[in-house]
């Protein structure tokens, strides 16, 4: 189905007062005495422009100039500035940013948007050292707490030397509220990195659409994106570490104004970047640690509360079969994550303050393409019927470079594959109480869509097996077994890029409905412009009804 309805702006943070907040935040830095090098103390007749030499006093003699000093190293700069939410997205923020050298006191300056500064807080370092260059990165977190429920922020990060920046959030709303929230996965950068015979060539799957979905998400002010995995691809890379610093710069447009919350796809595993190779991606995302979690796979999987909506995000190399990154690690947790779905679906379930459970994960259970990645055996083993048992609501993915959606689908036939049973029809309004909707968002920006490799009509290639590893080395080879796709909902062949937005409606009365409405838009040009493909609606009884 199509909508043509223009796309309408969501709720954002309040620029009213923005300006007092910059100068209450510049000044509480001009008073702590760090900004006096930046030249940034404001209200002083006094105040010199860094590096300017005062006037001599007057007397009578040319005054006698001081000795040159030696020139410092240059200070890195605040980059790559983003937000994720804490363990509780009502009262907890972290904003990070990156460097490839040490800094001294990095800190974050933080003012109710409109109001005067409240707080100032310090940083944690993490770092990894690059194993194919050396290189040894440095992530700074400042991790805010204390935060009003609901409320807008302006906030300031630096580091001694460094130029501040400025960025925005707004914490999540305490109880059942409307909020809006995007996803999208498989993005890239859209920038060259590689240079081959005197010309740059992009050597990680991106494209000028990773920059154009950045800007779409921004244009409609979600309170927070979901990124289902495949960020960057840097393991693909000749220079990793140079396409994360791409990556961000791309992608702070958005990320340093509202949280960007990821969940880990097969290109995050780079080799040698710790023991299963998630190094990077665990040093530049600050994401709330987990019970049973060790130092190995800390933050790869979690999730949050905003409003009535839980979010799960999963790390689905751990139960796939098919060899996608630069490691084979499937079983990696010994079955901690698993247990810690189970435990996590089942308290969220039992709280009647939680309507939704939303799960991003990046490889897929369903997938309509030819000759591409497909659907993965081992997520309809060990995921599928816990999602059954709790009654996920909704599942958004990536992997598949393209959108789909299903039916909603609960249960599976007893064959090889495993195939997931539609329990509704309807495609315009859906009771996700009777199944689980699941969306493939892969059109992120990568340059290897597959929109243009879709089963007419609709069937499906799952992964069900991978041989041992090949003497020499390289990849498992997959085994795919065809089924068809009795669970196909609908199919965007026309366009390759683009992303979802949901707009949750928590609805009136106690026991009453409760709405997310979906819109799947095409990002159809520069500046982010936005086509809707669709717009469907998902509904559920709310749990706070009588007992």
């Amino acid at each position: 189905m199509t909508d043509t309805t223009t796309p309408v702006s969501g709720p954002s943070p309040s620029t009213q007062g923005s300006d007092f907040s910059r100068r209450s935040l510049l000044a509480a830095l001009g008073a702590t005495g760090a900004a006096a090098t930046l030249g940034l103390v404001p209200g002083s007749a006094d105040a010199q422009p860094a590096g300017s030499v005062a006037p001599a006093a007057h007397t009578g003699h040319s005054p006698v100039p001081s000795p040159s000093p030696t020139p410092a190293a240059p200070v890195p700069p605040v980059a790559g500035l983003h937000v994720t939410f804490g363990a509780d997205p009502t009262t907890s923020a972290s904003v990070t940013w990156h460097a490839l050298e040490t800094v001294k006191n990095p800190r974050v300056l933080i003012a109710k948007d409109g109001g005067a500064y409240e707080q100032t807080v310090r940083a944690v370092a993490a770092s990894y050292t690059d194993a194919k260059s050396g290189t040894l990165v440095h992530a700074y977190h400042a991790r805010a707490t204390r935060l009003r429920p609901d409320t807008a922020y302006v906030y300031l990060a630096v580091h001694d030397g460094a130029a501040p920046e400025f960025g925005t959030f707004r914490t999540a709303p305490k109880g059942r509220q409307a909020f809006r929230f995007t996803s999208f996965g498989d993005q890239g950068t859209p920038t060259m990195g590689k240079q081959v015979n005197g010309t740059y060539v992009n050597d990680n799957l991106g494209s000028p659409a990773a920059g154009d979905t950045t800007a779409g998400v921004e244009s409609l002010s979600p309170l927070l994106h979901l990124f289902n995995g495949d960020l960057c691809y840097a393991n693909l890379a000749t220079d990793r570490v140079r396409t994360w610093s791409d990556f961000w710069n791309n992608n702070t447009r958005s990320a340093r104004h509202r949280a960007w919350m990821p969940s880990p796809g097969n290109h995050e595993d780079e080799l040698g970047n710790g023991p299963i190779g998630y190094a990077a991606y665990q040093t530049y995302f600050d994401l709330p640690r987990q019970a049973g979690q060790t130092d190995v796979t800390r933050g790869l999987w979690y999730a949050l509360t905003v409003g009535a909506v839980r979010f799960v995000f999963l790390a689905n190399d751990d139960v796939c079969y098919q060899d996608g990154g630069d490691n084979y690690v499937r079983g990696y947790s010994n079955g901690a994550q698993k247990a810690w779905l189970e435990k996590t679906l089942k308290a969220a379930r039992a709280d009647r303050d939680i309507d939704w459970i939303v799960v991003c994960m990046h490889q897929v259970a369903i997938s309509t393409a030819n000759n591409f990645n497909g659907a993965d055996l081992g997520i309809r083993e060990e995921w599928l019927p816990v999602f059954d048992e709790y009654g996920v609501d909704l599942v958004v993915c990536g992997h598949e470079h393209h959108y789909e959606r299903s039916k909603a689908i609960r249960g599976q036939q007893d064959n090889q594959t495993r195939t997931p049973i539609p329990t509704v029809d309807a495609l315009d309004v859906v009771d996700t109480t009777k199944g689980t909707v699941h969306m493939v968002i892969g059109g992120g920006g990568t340059s290897a869509p597959s929109n243009q490799l879709l089963f007419d009509p609709p069937r499906c290639r799952v992964i069900v097996s991978v041989s041992a590893p090949p003497a020499g080395g390289g990849k498992r080879t997959p085994t795919y077994v065809r089924e068809d796709a009795v669970w196909s909902g609908t199919r965007d062949a026309a366009h390759s890029y683009g992303f979802a937005a949901f707009d949750v409606d928590p609805g009136d009365a106690p026991g009453g409905l409760t709405s997310i409405k979906v819109t799947y838009y095409e990002v159809s040009g520069p500046y982010g412009a936005l086509t809707p493909f669709e717009t469907f609606t998902l509904q559920r009884p709310r749990r706070d009804g009588r007992r």
